[in-house]
């Protein structure tokens, strides 16, 4: 893994945007078919369908991205499963929901918030050269291997860059106030001084009776706690894509026919050399600026033409571009896409290197183009591109060949339910096995497609254990189906009480000195309330939410809740199975001043729980505008339901 990355390192770069950018890579800008009234379907957003497919989908393209960038890491059982599920559809849910309102307010991006974006990409920002040119073919060449082109790529910024106007334009506006941020600091670092007086049970144990009658009493009531539950001993098999992939023969022939059928992908875009004098408009330019900067700019172009090689000069001169008059206007090599439509325009309708543009009006006011270079618009030879076709001709033909074996499979261990041999000799698989199996997952078997919670479900059904039937295919991976049967079933049993007596006694004892432990600590604090005696305590210690000085959780919480208007004061805290504690409380200690940074970053991190929340209740607006609709059944459930519930 490690080595694939350091390999791939532009590669690994934009994956990390993939994860940045979630809804445009995991869910795509869809068409929405019309609702049909179907249990398969996952939800319905303004009565347009999202399917049980386009949710599976996402999901396994989601699972399979994470199990690349984890490799070893990477736990099913995290992310595999309902709440996957459930998160997704939110997910798309949320994209359409947002998209209805950038919509309906007519938000848009301009071309340079676009450009600006793609140029912060590491991989992409990695790509411009020693001289400060763009190279526009590696960027082609980047995407394409995420099959993607640059004007996918636009496309789908512009529209996730519309639609994060609006959460961002909430959560970035959201403030707590002053007096609340000092108050909720000043509640967290609060200090208590307290003295403590512990009543363990072991100092009480000596005291307990744990005879037979106790032993038997404890036993009868915990049963469930000496139980065995039930397992089985079962055999399964795993039919994996990504071991199939590995057996596929690729010919030349097929990549030489893939080549050709994708040789539009391999074509080189043509890159422009290019040099500018800008005359710059005013901010707030009125018609009468605009048109002395237009008569400005016609009278600079006419210097240049009498006499072309002042060109440099003239823009170092007169141009109102920084970035690029002090290089006598020089742009470098500019691709399609990359500026303005009116500057891109006149740039690629020149001819030759040395063309001079008429004068061009654009936002930034009105420019004089010269072509310097023209590079680029061939196309990339097959041996340049030979590993990367062979892999993908590959993955299409294991993609192909996994449908047609999946099929086989599936119906294999069903028509033929009572044995697991012919589906293994019909697709070369392996027949294993594993023991003490439960219903629950096995933290042995994590790592083994036996543990995956789907597959315990179907491997106790009844039929299954009743009739020793193959369970059906279980999908555990986006490509990886499994299929088992029961070999011994053991029904769950309760341990005999002599083969666990020591065991039951020291609960017995454990549970009474507990007891003891806290009826002793009880009858102390009535004594100490009467009293007011501060006898037997410990010394005393400063506690806090960040210095507990080793008081237990629990007792913590206890003690800085307690009522400090009239001190000292003492309370009790029952510790369970450590005992039972006293606490005298004798001052409150107001919180040491606060770093101002650390202050400022507190009020930010406030800020931002209730940007989040002012969010989330505009997103439930949102989801009711839209009367998003659920189906519950069908993202929590193995099988599809029959009704719909409403989101809200």
């Amino acid at each position: 893994m490690l080595d694939f990355v350091r390999t791939h390192r532009r590669l690994m770069f934009l994956v990390l945007l993939i994860l940045v950018f979630p809804s445009f890579v995991f869910f795509g800008v869809q068409s929405y078919s019309s609702f049909m009234d179907s249990s398969h379907d996952a939800a319905k957003v303004d009565g347009k369908v999202i399917s049980t497919n386009e949710v599976d989908a996402r999901v396994r393209e989601q699972t399979e991205r994470l199990r690349q960038m984890l490799g070893a890491q990477y736990d099913p059982r995290q992310f595999e499963g309902p709440q996957m599920r459930r998160d997704v559809l939110d997910g798309i849910i949320q994209q359409r929901v947002l998209a209805n309102e950038v919509a309906r307010a007519n938000l848009n991006v301009s071309n340079e918030k676009i450009r600006d974006t793609i140029l912060q990409i590491p991989a992409v920002a990695a790509l411009r050269k020693p001289d400060g040119s763009f190279d526009q073919e590696a960027y082609v060449r980047l995407l394409a291997a995420q099959n993607m082109t640059p004007e996918q790529l636009e496309g789908n910024l512009r529209f996730e860059l519309a639609q994060q106007q609006i959460p961002q334009s909430i959560v970035s506006t959201a403030f707590v106030p002053k007096s609340l941020v000092d108050r909720l600091i000043q509640a967290r670092d609060q200090q208590r001084e307290v003295q403590a007086l512990l009543f363990k049970p072991a100092d009480y144990a000596a005291k307990v009776n744990a005879d037979d009658k106790a032993i038997q009493a404890y036993y009868d009531a915990h049963q469930q706690e000496f139980s065995v539950p039930e397992q089985v001993k079962a055999e399964y098999v795993v039919f994996s894509g990504e071991d199939m992939m590995k057996q596929i023969p690729v010919t030349p022939e097929q990549i030489k026919e893939y080549y050709d059928q994708n040789a539009a992908r391999f074509k080189t875009p043509e890159e422009r050399r290019a040099a500018h004098i800008l005359i710059k408009l005013p901010d707030n330019a009125k018609p009468a600026d605009k048109q002395a900067a237009k008569k400005k700019a016609e009278e600079v172009l006419a210097e240049v033409r009498k006499n072309p090689a002042s060109f440099a000069e003239l823009a170092r001169k007169y141009s109102g571009d920084p970035g690029s008059a002090a290089q006598g206007g020089e742009l470098g090599f500019l691709g399609k896409g990359a500026t303005v439509p009116p500057f891109e325009n006149a740039l690629f309708a020149l001819k030759q290197p040395g063309d001079l543009s008429d004068v061009v009006e654009s936002d930034f006011g009105f420019h004089i183009i010269k072509l310097e270079e023209v590079k680029g618009g061939g196309v990339q030879p097959l041996e340049a591109v030979k590993p990367e076709l062979e892999r993908e001709v590959r993955t299409q033909l294991a993609n192909k060949k996994y449908s047609e074996l999946a099929d086989a499979f599936s119906n294999t261990v069903e028509d033929q339910s009572d044995s697991l041999k012919p589906v293994a000799d019909k697709l070369k698989l392996q027949i294993q096995t594993a023991d003490n199996v439960t219903r629950t997952s096995n933290p042995a078997l994590a790592n083994s497609p036996i543990g995956n919670d789907k597959v315990l479900k179907a491997l106790f059904a009844d039929d299954v254990i009743k009739n020793h039937r193959n369970t059906p295919a279980i999908q555990v991976g986006p490509t990886t189906l499994v299929a088992a049967r029961v070999v011994e079933y053991r029904p769950a049993t309760v341990k005999k009480l002599a083969d666990v007596r020591e065991q039951v006694k020291a609960k017995v004892i454990a549970e009474q000195s507990a007891a003891l432990a806290k009826k002793a600590g009880e009858e102390k604090l009535a004594a100490v309330k009467q009293s007011n005696s501060a006898e037997g305590f410990g010394a005393a210690q400063t506690v806090s939410r960040q210095q507990a000085q080793g008081t237990l959780p629990a007792a913590l919480t206890a003690i800085l809740r307690a009522d400090a208007r009239k001190l000292p004061t003492t309370i009790g805290v029952d510790l369970g199975a450590q005992g039972y504690a006293l606490y005298r409380i004798n001052k409150v200690l107001p919180p040491a001043s606060a770093d101002q940074a650390r202050r400022a970053a507190d009020a930010q991190q406030l800020a931002q729980v209730a940007g989040q929340a002012e969010f989330n209740a505009y997103y439930e607006a949102l989801k009711a505008r839209s009367k998003v609709k659920i189906n519950h059944s069908v993202i929590d459930a193995a099988k599809p339901a029959n009704t719909a519930d409403d989101a809200s």
